[in-house]
């Protein structure tokens, strides 16, 4: 009977395991390494089969509009809503983002007076988020943003529509106000650092340079 039970408590481990902790972390490493990658592949083919087609589709149309209202005319646009405030900082980056994406839309900051480009970059990149619900080409690279709250508000079993309209229209909202409040500091910096001077030459420039630029 002793003996019995001591070759019982000398039996191998079952085949496959190891006693060793090196090897078994070596083993769990090597096995989740290449789960990593596979679950990669899983999430990059629900992408091709997703939103990827969604995205493609909604450029085509917007260059499609593009092409078809003419560029001249858009720039026009975004010249004419440069012009007054509730105007440089809703309609502005909102035409912006759309027509160039995140983030060669800052470009178009180039229509503005000096005095007004940080708070128009402000007001640009605060909307790269909410423009996402309605229009994912415009900064498909941090999509995963809404789609994560979307995919919550769907777990729950309500539409995540009611809240992307909700998202969009607050989005406007406050990059109306981060512009206005920016354009406001940047005004009482230029007057505290005594540049009112080197930014009334700018202004002049620009006056003499949007004239022009008319003829």
């Amino acid at each position: 009977m002793d003996v019995t039970f001591l070759l019982a408590q000398d039996q191998p481990p079952p085949t496959g395991a190891s006693t060793n902790p090196v090897l078994n972390a070596i083993t769990w490493a090597g096995e989740h390494f290449i789960g990593l990658f596979n679950e990669a592949g899983k999430q990059f083919g629900g992408l091709v089969t997703g939103i990827l087609p969604t995205l493609i589709v909604l450029l085509t149309f917007m260059y499609a509009m593009i092409a078809f209202i003419g560029e001249d005319r858009v720039t026009r646009a975004v010249q004419w809503s440069g012009r007054w405030m509730i105007t440089r900082y809703t309609i502005m980056p909102i035409l912006a983002v759309l027509v160039l994406t995140n983030p060669m839309c800052y470009t178009f900051g180039r229509f503005l007076r000096e005095r007004h480009k940080p708070a128009f970059y402000d007001s640009a990149v605060s909307f790269v988020h909410p423009v996402t619900t309605f229009f994912p080409y415009a900064n498909a690279g941090e999509l995963f943003v809404w789609l994560g709250v979307a995919a919550g508000v769907q777990k729950l079993g309500e539409s995540p529509v009611p809240l992307a309209i909700r998202y969009f229209l607050v989005g406007i909202v406050v990059i109306f106000i981060r512009g206005v409040c920016t354009e406001l500091i940047t005004g009482y910096l230029i007057r505290r650092e005594g540049k009112t001077d080197v930014f009334d030459r700018f202004d002049a420039e620009y006056a003499a340079t949007a004239t022009g630029g008319a003829k």
